[in-house]
């Protein structure tokens, strides 16, 4: 059924948790681009998908946060985005089968644009989303999932381009930090303003990943459902803050604690729950579970 379908439906979804610590897990390198494993290690990116799908996931994202020009080009590869994010959506297309749907991972382009500490106009990558969105409509995405964005002027873009260009529905996310104003992205915006301002330019779906453990994404759950009533809402939480212990990134939140606070999240009216770095197969287990029992 149509993402959009299930949502008005009254299911709450399940997405998938982190690609990036998985991909490390099995062997990604240090300045090796993790797009390129669509091509050159499909199977291991097909395992982790297959395993998010095992795990309950109703929706499994490409492995394509990265795949825009502008990324791909710090590995020499910016010609490559047809190809690399083609692959992707496939990759995940043939984990997810008929049992989730696919999401093709749009992440921002790591520039900052005029108005926000930047030389670039805005509407210049407007291009540089149309072409990745095009390549994973391509290759079978079920939606397009622009995420951890911090400014609004990007995302808009990004939506745009995608809104314009395929059929498909679109999720935006962005990724806030907790500070003595509340929360704000990298450029100041608050959750309302960025949920108030993607659902103008046409996303259907809107929310935040990333950067939060679970408990604080509660909160900026809340403010985005009083911003925008009507739309539906994301959350992917981290496995909490990443610490630095015995040479290693470790994310402390627990299966267990994060499907304690899942319960929160639906009450603050939130439609699709997920994870984000540091979350494994384990926390969208024990997530599917805690969504059956508060439904």
């Amino acid at each position: 059924m149509h993402l959009m379908a299930r949502i008005r439906a009254g299911e709450v979804l399940v997405c998938d948790g982190a690609m990036g610590t998985e991909l490390i897990a099995r062997g990604l390198k240090a300045g090796e681009c993790p797009e390129s494993w669509c091509v050159s290690r499909p199977v291991a990116v097909r395992e982790i998908a297959s395993a998010y799908v095992g795990a309950g996931a109703n929706i499994v994202e490409t492995n394509s946060f990265g795949g825009s020009s502008m990324k791909l080009a710090a590995f020499g590869l910016a010609g490559e985005v047809r190809k690399l994010n083609a692959a992707a959506a496939r990759v995940a297309k043939c984990a997810a089968g008929e049992c989730a749907l696919v999401a093709g991972s749009v992440g921002p382009t790591g520039v900052f644009v005029k108005g926000e500490g930047g030389q670039i106009e805005a509407a210049e990558l407007y291009s540089v989303f149309k072409e990745q969105v095009l390549a994973l409509a391509e290759g079978g995405a079920d939606a397009i999932c622009v995420e951890t964005m911090w400014s609004v002027k990007e995302a808009e873009q990004a939506i745009r381009a995608a809104k314009e260009n395929t059929s498909l529905p679109v999720i935006c996310m962005f990724t806030f930090n907790a500070g003595r104003r509340g929360f704000r992205t990298a450029v100041g915006v608050t959750p309302e303003q960025a949920a108030v301002a993607a659902v103008a330019s046409g996303a259907d779906v809107v929310g935040s990943n990333c950067g939060n453990g679970i408990e604080q994404m509660v909160e900026i759950a809340k403010l985005m459902r009083v911003a925008v009533p009507a739309t539906p809402l994301i959350i992917q939480a981290n496995a909490g803050l990443p610490v630095f212990e015995n040479d290693a990134t470790v994310y402390k939140e627990t299966p267990e604690y994060m499907a304690s606070r899942v319960s929160e999240l639906i009450s603050a009216g939130v439609n699709i729950i997920g994870g984000c770095c540091g979350t494994t197969p384990t926390h969208i287990r024990a997530i599917k579970a805690a969504i059956a029992d508060a439904r």
